[in-house]
């Protein structure tokens, strides 16, 4: 079985859909951390005070199939009113040790509904 790690990169105001979506596709372990961002615009700033827009990091190790449709999903949510609010992408994983085995069990179990 091949794995992918699945990264998404959201504003913070769409945190829950998109952990929504990914669960919906079949995610069943999601790590989250905060981040905040460094665009190529200026950042704004408000008497003084500078606002830098918080986004939620979203990781997760899915089999490599499962990881093409939750990012799928997550593009859509990204992109549904027509402008890019976020990143995410999938990177092969060559060696990967300590995934829970029930996990590679629900992963078998979505390759085999798909056949």
């Amino acid at each position: 079985m091949k794995f992918s790690a699945l990264v998404a990169i959201v504003p913070d105001d769409l945190e829950q859909e998109a952990i929504d979506a990914a669960r919906s596709e079949g995610a069943c372990g999601l790590t989250l951390l905060s981040g905040r961002g460094i665009g190529t615009e200026e950042r704004k700033s408000f008497f003084g005070l500078t606002y830098e827009g918080s986004q939620s990091v979203l990781l997760a190790v899915l089999e490599r199939r499962l990881s093409l449709r939750v990012l799928k999903a997550l593009q859509a949510l990204l992109t549904r009113d027509g402008s890019t609010k976020g990143v995410v992408f999938t990177s092969a994983i060559d060696h990967i040790g300590g995934i829970d085995l029930s996990q590679v069990a629900q992963f078998e179990e979505q390759i085999k509904d798909e056949l």
